[in-house]
């Protein structure tokens, strides 16, 4: 423990240039993971506050590992659009529980202002740094508590297919098979899936892999000093698009005028008159995890059903390239 008795020894020892813990404060909780805000003084004099979340078990650890890499990898690329990451690890006096520090922010209520949000983002998107061209990213991350098959593949459909699967697969392992749902699956992947996505990758058209926060609602932003920030991710290297998914649903709170903006940066890849039915796609796929992560729940589940049905309806052939 530091010396003061109010956190583990791990943690006071991540803490950078840190002579003691002023104080130690809840934060707030969910179902996977607690808070807390740290006070500390620097041996410089100052005083800061950082922002820690615990979980335990090994989810909890891998969930925590993969928070620190996104965010890591997004303050690499757009430091003012995240906080600055600090450390992850484990306690010294419990091996079952698990942090992440960041700095903290006090922010204020709202939704960050379209212009300077999309613009960040934007930037964010427009960094084609992925290792070696591909989708994918280096370790597991976390929706939630939903862990993501992030395994690099050369081609998107292909990336977007294997996680789909996944993220279908711990659904049913949480809340038990749908029969509706598994007799719409055999026409999503072999007609929708090609359908929209390969023509992204055919014909002369190729797509690069850009950095997504991975869970972009608006409860994973925050806005201080009048500037969007965004925390909590579950990043991977993707079609840009694909972060937009999470914005079709109204509850997310990103209007139109969102998508506007962003698309005033980065124009919508070709084909464009597939647009709405990819976004429809990838939005179907954060409904999916919602029903994942909340298995009780069912309308996250018909949400997600009535937009494949749709789509299997409006896709009746085979896709051949």
């Amino acid at each position: 423990m530091d010396p003061m008795g109010l956190i583990d020894h791990n943690v006071f020892a991540a803490l950078p240039d840190v002579s003691k813990i002023l104080g130690a404060k809840y934060h707030g909780e969910s179902a996977w993971a607690k808070a807390t805000r740290v006070r500390v003084l620097h041996n410089d004099g100052r005083e800061e506050d950082y922002f820690m979340k615990v979980s335990v078990g090994e989810h909890g650890r891998e969930a925590l590992k993969g928070e620190f890499e996104s965010t890591s990898a997004i303050y690499g690329i757009t430091p003012d659009f995240c906080p600055k990451p600090i450390a992850w690890g484990t306690f010294a006096s419990d091996p079952t529980s698990h942090f992440y520090i960041c700095k903290f922010y006090e922010f204020a209520e709202g939704v960050p202002e379209p212009e300077s949000f999309c613009e960040k983002l934007a930037r964010l998107h427009s960094s084609h740094t992925s290792p070696s061209g591909k989708f994918g990213f280096h370790c597991s991350t976390y929706n939630g508590n939903v862990p993501q098959d992030n395994s690099w593949s050369d081609s998107w459909e292909t990336f977007f297919t294997n996680s789909l699967r996944h993220i279908l697969k711990i659904r049913e392992e949480r809340a038990g098979p749908s029969e509706e749902l598994d007799g719409l699956l055999p026409p999503l992947f072999e007609r929708v899936i090609p359908r929209l996505l390969r023509p992204l990758e055919s014909e002369g058209r190729k797509i690069q892999p850009s950095l997504v926060h991975g869970d972009l609602w608006y409860g994973n932003t925050g806005i201080f000093d009048n500037e969007g920030i965004v925390y909590d991710p579950a990043s991977f290297w993707a079609h840009n698009e694909y972060e937009l998914g999470n914005w079709r649903p109204e509850r997310n709170r990103f209007t139109l005028r969102y998508f506007q903006v962003y698309h005033s940066r980065i124009p919508k890849s070709e084909p464009q008159k597939d647009y709405d039915d990819r976004n429809a796609l990838y939005a179907l796929k954060f409904n999916l995890h919602a029903s994942a992560m909340f298995p009780h729940q069912e309308e996250f589940l018909q949400m997600a059903v009535d937009e494949i049905r749709r789509l299997v309806e409006l896709y009746t052939e085979e896709y051949k390239l």
